[in-house]
């Protein structure tokens, strides 16, 4: 005949438990284990993902070419230019030059052309060559920045609009050149050094002389 345990001792009360105790006694170890376990659950399956994550990142080849698609402007330029009277900007620029944007447009009634450049530092300029613009264009698209300064590169006159000191809301134009030659206003913005401006700006003086000369005829 076996022997039947002694009902259990609550030292807190002093005296066996009850039924009813000891039943709340298991259903609260059992959830504390069940609690337990779903924390070292957690714990193993966040662990498992940042290990996975690391693989993954470690595993995928990287490249310090651009993430964005560059664009060969000086070839849509030609193309485009067939449909303008006007000499289009197309800069010959070095190799560490690229471009990711090269298209004609049209904003508040002028229509234009635009080429997006990214310098050897990694920083947007950009050009646009607006035909019969206005001085209310201008100012949107340089984002109502004041002019600041003049200054002549490769011989022609360039207004300067220089907002590095106070940035906030100019967006990308940091800072900008433009000048108007017969029917074009060229304006080079962006957030490129001072050097990279000119020689944008060098390397479209040939267009802009070319639009002052087909103004002339």
């Amino acid at each position: 005949m076996s022997r039947q345990r002694p009902p259990r001792v609550v030292a807190e009360l002093g005296r066996p438990e009850t039924p009813e105790e000891t039943a709340a006694r298991k259903a609260e170890n059992s959830r504390k284990y069940r609690g337990a376990k779903t924390v070292n659950n957690l714990v193993y399956s966040l662990l498992v993902t940042v290990g996975l994550v690391v693989v993954i990142v470690l595993a995928v080849p990287r490249s310090d070419t651009p993430v964005y698609e560059s664009v060969d402007y000086n070839s849509v330029a030609e193309e485009a230019q067939n449909s303008y009277p006007q000499p289009l900007a197309n800069p010959d620029l070095p190799d560490s030059w690229t471009s990711n944007r090269a298209d004609v447009g049209k904003t508040g009634g002028v229509r234009s052309w635009n080429i997006g450049l990214i310098s050897p530092s990694d920083q947007f300029i950009g050009i646009t060559q607006g035909f019969d613009a206005n001085e209310t264009w201008v100012a949107q698209q340089l984002k109502q920045s004041l002019a600041s300064s003049t200054e002549s590169i490769a011989g022609i006159e360039w207004t300067v609009y220089d907002n590095r000191d106070d940035t906030d809301g100019y967006g990308n134009v940091h800072y900008a050149l433009t000048t108007v030659a017969g029917d074009s206003t060229f304006l080079i913005f962006g957030t490129g050094s001072e050097p990279e401006f000119r020689a944008v700006a060098e390397a479209i003086s040939g267009d802009v002389t070319a639009n002052l000369e087909s103004g002339d005829r």
